[in-house]
């Protein structure tokens, strides 16, 4: 049986495997930063995403609940994306973890520096 503490996490878990990957964090941030989204703007804002992956990424978080689309009924049509109440609170939350990871980088490259170092000997 799990210890207590690890069973809380259960549901942070199930959360973070869908919006830690890069490209998920990418159009939440994108998304937050600009409000609504275009595909191509997507595109555009996201180094390397290519067309399939940045389907598949709003899809889902589209199926999670974090993002809204709208088509508007135009030639070609016109696809925008705008973040839920659920995903302006999460990417407040990614903001501070950003700024955590700011904080300590320094300090985590010089740990693993050290490790590595002693890990050799």
């Amino acid at each position: 049986m799990p210890h207590a503490a690890v069973q809380e996490i259960c549901p942070l878990n199930e959360v973070l495997d869908r919006v830690s990957g890069k490209w998920a964090i990418g159009v939440l941030t994108l998304c937050g930063a600009e409000g609504v989204v275009r595909f191509t703007e997507f595109e555009r804002g996201i180094p390397d995403i290519s067309r399939r992956m940045l389907t598949l990424t709003l899809r889902n978080l589209e199926r999670d609940g974090l993002l809204t689309r709208t088509v508007h009924p135009t030639v070609p049509p016109k696809v925008k994306y705008r973040l839920t109440e659920a995903a302006r609170e999460l990417t407040e939350t990614l903001s501070l973890l950003t700024d955590w990871a700011k904080r300590h980088q320094a300090y985590v490259h010089a740990a693993r520096a050290e490790y590595d170092a002693a890990s050799a000997r």
